[in-house]
This record gives structure tokens, C-alpha cells and sequence, in this order.
């Protein structure tokens, strides 16, 4: 039975310079990177469950013709979501509106090739 999410592909154009955003502006880790194909493996934090695995978008697309490499939809909890959003902000990343739902409050920001994460903080 599945009992847990372990990393998310991320098929991108720049693999190096979506690495670097994650790393920048979200203070993720690098927790593994290989040369053939480029590839890097991010995360929150080192002991993180969950990564995200950055791969060549034309690299894959060549592999895997059946592949839909388009950005999966990808929700990230946070513990003070006002600061996540203001420390974003500073660093230039663009970011949508704080809105307030049932369930907690929400925004979403964009990477370098805009794709469109969301950040929650759950009520």
C-alpha cells in the first residue's frame, strides 16, 4: 500500500537555473545532483520525506515522448505563511494575493519559468 508522497518530478528548461531559485529564494537543500542527464534533487530540508527532482524537460521529452511534461500542481504547508510571503516578496519572486479559505490561508508564487506553486498555512 502506498503510505507516503517521496519525491515530485519537475520536467523544466533550465534545470541549473531552476535548482538555484529553490535554493535562493525557498532555502531548499540539495540533496543529490548527477551530471548525465542533469539532474537535482531538492528539498525543505535534508530529512525532508518528501523531494523535488528537477530534470531536462528535452532531455525527458526525447526519452519519453508519451510523458505530459507540463508542472504538476504542487501544495507547500507552511508554519507562518505571512512570513513566507514577505520573505518572497523581498527576494523579488512574484506572488499572487494572501487568500483566506475554509480550511487556512493560501498564496501562490512563481519560479523562474513561471510555474505556479501554492503555499498553505491550515487552520
Amino acid at each position: 500500500m502506498i503510505n507516503k508522497i517521496g519525491q515530485v518530478m519537475l520536467y523544466v528548461n533550465d534545470v541549473e537555473a531552476v535548482a538555484t531559485f529553490w535554493e535562493d529564494k525557498l532555502n531548499f537543500v540539495v540533496r543529490q545532483k548527477s551530471n548525465e542527464p542533469l539532474s537535482v534533487e531538492l528539498a525543505p530540508t535534508e530529512d525532508s520525506e518528501t523531494s523535488f527532482v528537477l530534470h531536462d524537460k528535452e532531455f525527458i521529452a526525447k526519452m519519453s515522448p508519451e510523458l505530459h511534461l507540463g508542472t504538476p500542481s504542487i501544495l507547500l504547508y507552511s508554519n507562518d505563511l505571512e512570513k513566507d510571503y514577505q520573505n518572497l516578496q523581498e527576494k523579488g519572486v512574484k506572488v499572487g494575493a494572501i487568500v483566506e479559505l475554509p480550511h487556512g490561508k493560501v498564496f501562490n508564487f512563481a519560479d523562474v519559468e513561471e510555474n505556479y506553486f501554492a503555499v498553505i498555512e491550515p487552520k
